[in-house]
């Protein structure tokens, strides 16, 4: 049934793309201000690092102890209570095995709520075949080191993003019709309910639906922030979320944009700014972040995204402020080495940003106007960084993809969790800085796919790679690696709560085709196959 319901839109996914949904707006790279060499820090680098397979986004506890991975074929919590020595102390590779459509697979992300305890792990990231499970898990982590299953709640969609707040867990529902925000109860597993931006314009059901994919979200005090990709970012009402309401559109045109758009410049726009709207959410005072995931098409103007800031003080006249530039690449096309924003976290009047090849950074937002460059770390022969999120108030935390070869499953063999200090001058440089020419181009092989890139099912023909040796960059950070509980994610003395969503089973819901479920959400090697011209040449 479910792949009745993927072939049903393969053919539209064949012709999908993202056209551009924000123009510029005439707004310059504002406010940000790079380093000058003679900060406190001399030589920004690691404190320390764990290598952890498969990692993707990693989020961190209140207390700053432990941290929680996606880690592609599970969830892992690391000890940070020695920050330059981080120790993994559970792992799950394989949630939801006793089910028989089980495991969750293609995990690419985690949230926690410090209110409930409860970690919510999703998946898989984009469409499989067959009849592989589409859902959510929810876990008691009052203990990190020994998590206890809650609640399942099964889904038609894809899905490569959540959040959660005070017990209710928030999901992308890209099913290609409505692509809404859905709301579940953490505890139980229930939908409770959904808002979408057609309630707000019906003719965005008209969309191809890879223009206006809910890419990813943020909850925070009863509000969701959605990133639209192309269709730009939404604030919606949550605090009943059996109930969701539209309060302000921050950015992104209209439907009208879209419907008359030719498939071959909505594929080559889906790569490029303006629009491309990845992550959203909420900073201090009245600031929203909104990061843009880019790259250059051929021929093109286009190159890696920035993170922009918005003040939404008067949400329906939110107004931009700032802009925080990527860090330089020689190659800005989707082959070269990414430097494009992703995930983000605000902490106070601090912000934390990863740049995949790019590295992460720290930035003052004080003065939402004028941000200040506080510290740049990267090396993108060893890391490309998927997330950056504070820790204490001596380090904070970013996962790392790795740039080496992944295993047949997709799981990034070089992935790591990095630890950094934090810093309160400006002055501290990216060490080391190596040469962009020297990395590996990501590529995908029937047996093996280099990262960074999402796993598709889809193979690309090409050789398979072999890892490029590189110089151990200066001031290497500290490996610690030890054995850790295991789970299989069989309930022992527990109750768990099971639930089909009424709304999309997982039988007979609509759902992306496979070139669809790669387009729109950031990373894919996928996207790579689907942007090629009828000659085969890439976009």
């Amino acid at each position: 049934m479910r792949r009745r319901a993927l072939l049903r839109l393969a053919g539209l996914g064949a012709g999908l793309g993202s056209a551009s949904a924000l123009g510029s707006g005439g707004l310059g790279r504002v406010g940000a201000q790079e380093g000058d060499g003679e900060g406190d820090q001399g030589t920004f680098e690691p404190l320390g690092s764990l290598a952890v397979p498969g990692t993707k986004e990693g989020v961190v506890g209140p207390d700053g102890r432990y941290a929680y991975l996606a880690v592609t074929d599970g969830f892992a919590v690391v000890d940070l209570e020695d920050p330059a020595n981080p120790e993994l102390v559970f792992e799950n590779r394989s949630p939801l095995a006793d089910r028989e459509n089980g495991p969750l697979r293609m995990i690419y992300d985690v949230k926690h709520d410090p209110a409930t305890d409860l970690l919510a792990v999703v998946g898989p990231a984009n469409p499989l075949g067959g009849d592989a499970f589409y859902g959510l898990v929810t876990y008691d982590v009052s203990d990190p080191t020994a998590p206890s299953r809650v609640a399942v709640h099964e889904t038609s969609f894809f899905n490569h993003n959540c959040d959660i707040e005070d017990g209710i867990v928030y999901l992308c529902g890209n099913d290609g019709e409505r692509n809404p925000v859905v709301a579940v109860d953490g505890e139980t597993g229930e939908r409770l309910g959904s808002w979408s931006i057609v309630e707000a314009d019906e003719r965005w059901g008209r969309v191809r639906p890879g223009n206006w994919v809910l890419h990813d979200l943020s909850v925070s005090d009863g509000v969701a922030y959605l990133a639209h990709w192309d269709a730009g970012t939404w604030m919606v009402d949550v605090s009943d979320p059996s109930s969701p309401s539209l309060l302000a559109k921050v950015r992104g045109r209209g439907p009208g944009a879209f419907l008359d758009m030719a498939s071959d410049v909505a594929r080559r726009e889906n790569l490029e700014p303006p629009g491309n709207d990845h992550y959203a959410a909420r900073g201090p005072g009245d600031v929203v972040g909104i990061s843009v995931e880019s790259w250059m098409a051929r021929d093109s103007d286009g190159g890696p995204g920035s993170v922009h800031l918005y003040d939404v003080s008067d949400p329906t006249a939110a107004t931009a402020v700032a802009e925080l530039p990527p860090p330089p690449t020689e190659d800005a096309t989707y082959q070269g080495t990414w430097t494009t924003s992703h995930n983000f976290e605000f902490d106070g009047d601090r912000l934390y940003t990863s740049w995949y090849g790019g590295g992460v950074k720290i930035h003052d937002v004080s003065d939402p106007a004028a941000p200040v460059e506080l510290a740049h770390w990267r090396d993108e022969s060893e890391a490309w960084f998927w997330s950056a999120q504070a820790a204490t108030t001596d380090f904070f935390v970013g996962t790392s993809l790795g740039s080496g070869v992944s295993d047949t499953q997709g799981v990034s063999l070089g992935a790591r969790v990095y630890t950094f200090p934090t810093v309160e001058t400006p002055g501290t440089t990216p060490t080391p800085t190596p040469t962009p020419a020297s990395t590996p181009t990501p590529n995908g092989t029937v047996n093996a796919t280099v990262v960074p890139g999402t796993p598709t099912p889809v193979p690309t023909g090409t050789p398979t790679p072999t890892p490029t040796g590189t110089p151990t960059p200066t001031g290497t950070p500290t490996e610690t690696r030890s054995p850790s509980p295991t789970a299989s994610d069989t309930e022992t003395g527990t109750a768990t709560a099971t639930v089909t969503d009424p709304e999309t089973t997982a039988g007979d819901g609509t759902g992306f085709g496979l070139g669809v479920g790669a387009l729109g959400l950031g990373v894919g090697l996928g996207l790579r196959r689907y942007l090629r011209g009828d000659d085969g040449d890439e976009a």
